[in-house]
């Protein structure tokens, strides 16, 4: 089992390269990047070699890929990285139409296939609006899967029932597709309203256990990811996240 923390949901601790000795502490020994800690890719590796902690996946914009593919590459291989992930479209840089996506994920196959030809894979990861249906009926995850044969899934299962569709349909049929899960809780409705209406692992009100074990019946090469939007306390997050996903995994099977 290989289990990381998004570091972007450690965003707001004040000091990122002191947040990887806290992390060590509490028994994590792998983290997600994103644009955040790639300022200095040496330093950063220095200091999670440092920690004992490395970088299975990462994430990184569409456009800076596309803008100046090499800088991603180098950042990737500094640090370690074996699989980046697109993890998000801007509204206003969201197409309306299934054509539009079509030509979406034509870019993502055209990533996938620049960066296989470096022993990297690459995917997309989800938010709510790709399980809005368009106006002409398409549903823009579906077309991105589809028209992107390359690409590896990276699915955050509370965003897809935030988006009202069901996460455990969505494993069974994209099961050969995914590469990693973003692990992360939904609150009650009206509770937690500070933190974007997320919660710590295991206190919202996400089957977790039936996910993960539908998780676990298609692969047993997955990456699993902790992420929590907007926490309050971004360490109590973690610490009471990494102890409810060590449960939930000891009571689950392949």
């Amino acid at each position: 089992m290989t289990l990381s923390i998004q570091l972007y949901s450690m965003r707001d601790y004040e000091d990122q390269i002191g947040l990887l000795d806290e992390l060590a502490a509490i028994g994590m020994t792998q983290v997600e990047g994103y644009g955040g800690v790639y300022g200095d890719p040496l330093a950063y590796r220095a200091a999670m070699d440092a920690n004992g902690i490395s970088m299975p996946s990462g994430h990184m914009g569409l456009n800076d890929i596309e803008d100046d593919f090499e800088a991603t590459l180098g950042v990737a291989k500094t640090l370690g990285i074996g699989f980046i992930v697109a993890p998000y479209l801007e509204e206003q840089d969201r197409p309306g139409t299934s054509v539009g996506y079509t030509r979406l994920a034509h870019r993502l196959n055209a990533a996938a296939k620049k960066y296989a030809k470096h022993g990297i894979l690459f995917g997309w990861h989800n938010h709510d609006f790709e399980f809005v249906a368009l106006a002409d009926g398409g549903i823009p995850m579906d077309i991105i899967l589809e028209q992107a044969p390359d690409i590896k899934w990276e699915a955050d299962l509370a965003w897809v029932a935030r988006g009202a569709s069901d996460p455990l349909q969505y494993i069974q049929r994209y099961g050969s597709r995914l590469a990693a899960i973003h692990v992360k809780d939904i609150a009650p409705v009206g509770k937690n309203l500070d933190e974007d209406g997320w919660a710590d692992l295991g206190a919202g009100t996400l089957d977790w256990a039936a996910l993960l074990q539908a998780c676990r019946s298609q692969s047993n090469h997955l990456l699993y990811a902790l992420e929590h939007d907007k926490p309050k306390d971004p360490l109590g997050y973690a610490t009471r996240s990494v102890v409810a996903f060590e449960k939930l995994w000891d009571n689950t099977h392949d």
